[in-house]
């Protein structure tokens, strides 16, 4: 796990949103979406709920 993981973590939660996460961070929606999906794979658990256009944290 990487520390700039960690902060894509972050700015999606601050946000709620990967696409408005993605935008504050400089990074394509695709690129952070893959880093997000590799970190839930890394811990074994999802980290987000999806929705429509909001995404939560989960417990």
């Amino acid at each position: 796990m990487e520390l700039r993981v960690l902060q894509y973590f972050l700015a999606v939660a601050m946000e709620q949103s990967i696409s408005g996460a993605a935008e504050s961070l400089f990074l394509s929606q695709p690129t952070l979406s893959r880093q997000l999906k590799e970190l839930e794979e890394e811990l074994g658990k999802p980290l987000f709920l999806r929705g429509n256009r909001r995404i939560t944290l989960t417990e």
